[in-house]
C-alpha cells in the first residue's frame, strides 16, 4: 500500500524533519511518494503541522554551504504553504515533551516534535526514524518502510 494509500482518512499529519528534506532534495528513493504527499497538501486535502526544530534542522547544512538559495527554498516552503502550519513551542510542548522523554527515552528534539504533534492533533507523524515507532500516543508512519516506486490507484 502506497504511503498516499495509508494516509486515507488522515486529515492533519506531522512533518519531521527527514520527509521536508527528502522533498526538498528529491531524493532518489523517496522523492515520488513524498511529491504525491505535498501535491496532497497544495490541493488542500491534507494538512501538515512542523515545528521550529525542523525547519532549524532543515537550514543547518545550507548555511554551512552558503547555500542561501536553498535556505529560501526550505523557508519558502515550510513558512509559506497554505497547508503546512509552522507551530510554535511553547510550555505545554515542553511538558508532554519531558513526558515523553522519560517514558521512551526519546532524544529531546524527538520528544518535542512528538509532543508537538501530539499538541497539535495529528493524527500521524511521518519521520524516517524507526526508533520513534515506539511512541504509542501517535501512529508514527517510517518512511524507508513505504513501497518505494508505487502509484496510487
Amino acid at each position: 500500500m502506497s504511503l498516499v494509500e495509508q494516509l486515507n482518512g488522515v486529515h492533519n499529519i506531522f512533518l519531521d524533519t527527514a520527509p521536508v528534506i527528502y522533498f526538498a532534495e528529491r531524493h532518489p528513493l523517496f522523492a515520488s511518494p513524498l511529491q504525491q504527499l505535498f501535491e496532497m497538501l497544495d490541493g488542500g486535502k491534507l494538512t501538515a503541522v512542523v515545528s521550529p526544530i525542523t525547519l532549524a534542522e532543515c537550514l543547518v547544512l545550507p548555511y554551512k554551504l552558503g547555500r542561501s538559495d536553498v535556505v529560501q527554498i526550505f523557508t519558502n516552503l515550510l513558512m509559506n504553504s497554505d497547508n503546512i502550519w509552522l507551530c510554535p513551542l511553547d510550555e505545554t510542548t515542553a511538558a508532554k515533551a519531558a513526558e515523553l522523554r522519560a517514558r521512551y527515552n526519546l532524544t529531546l528534539t524527538d520528544a518535542f516534535q512528538v509532543a508537538l504533534a501530539i499538541q497539535t492533533g495529528c493524527e500521524t507523524f511521518l519521520t524516517n526514524d524507526l526508533a520513534l515507532k515506539r511512541v504509542r500516543e501517535i501512529r508514527v508512519m517510517v518512511i524507508s518502510e513505504q513501497p518505494v516506486g508505487t502509484t496510487p490507484k
